[in-house]
């Protein structure tokens, strides 16, 4: 059993990487974590992480450059059913655009575009940084069990995923404005939060996934 991290040069992987390491022992999983640039890791693994920090062209410019790994992530997470969770800008290259700095193509699994963040408070500032609270339907789905709704994640970010299917929005945060925290399909998840720094929820929505089966 695994679960890799992918290493496209983005994304703080030393710390995502040891809340998946903590989640791990914590529910005694018994899993490997790795993180690789390699696709042939991916294919080995059973699970698939996509982390993210920084601009969406640059990040799917990082993703693109690794040699057959855009391959490999279609045929294992779209063919083969893999359970996926995208982190950030990882979520945020699930949509079919990104709007940052013009209009640069994502890998199109869930519909929808990036776009800049504009809270209807003037007061608000962008980015969004810090604690917000988490708005959802109890049970909604496995990535939430055992949470409850008002529980704080952390946020750092100026665009957001605008889902082009309701259906899809699996959990908000409020900031001038609902905006998506947690966007999903079929085995594809989605967090616009970092659970690696959102402490106790974090943890909680890292194991739901290790132990999801979608």
């Amino acid at each position: 059993m695994s679960v890799v991290l992918i290493d496209y040069g983005s994304g703080n992987l030393r710390s995502a990487a040891k809340a998946f390491e903590r989640a791990v022992a914590e529910g005694a999983l018994g899993m490997r974590v790795t993180v690789t640039a390699d696709p042939e890791q991916v294919r080995r693994a059973e699970r698939i992480v996509l982390p993210g920090v920084g601009a969406f062209a640059d990040c799917k410019r990082g993703l693109d450059a690794l040699p057959g790994m855009s391959e490999a992530l279609a045929e294992q997470v779209l063919q083969r059913g893999k359970p996926f969770l995208g982190i950030c800008v990882g979520m945020q290259l699930m949509a079919s655009w990104g709007r940052e700095h013009g209009d640069h193509r994502g890998l199109g699994w869930i519909p929808g575009a990036v776009v800049p963040l504009q809270p209807t408070d003037p007061a608000l500032k962008v980015p969004h940084m810090g604690w917000n609270d988490l708005v959802f339907r109890p049970g909604s789905h496995a990535l939430l069990a055992g949470l409850h709704p008002g529980q704080h994640s952390y946020f750092v970010h100026s665009y957001h995923f605008a889902a082009e299917r309701t259906e899809h929005v699996l959990a908000t945060v409020e900031y001038g404005g609902p905006l998506t925290a947690l966007v999903g399909r079929d085995n594809l998840v989605g967090t616009q939060f970092h659970p690696e720094k959102s402490q106790a929820t974090g943890l909680a929505v890292i194991g739901n996934f290790l132990r999801w089966r979608p």
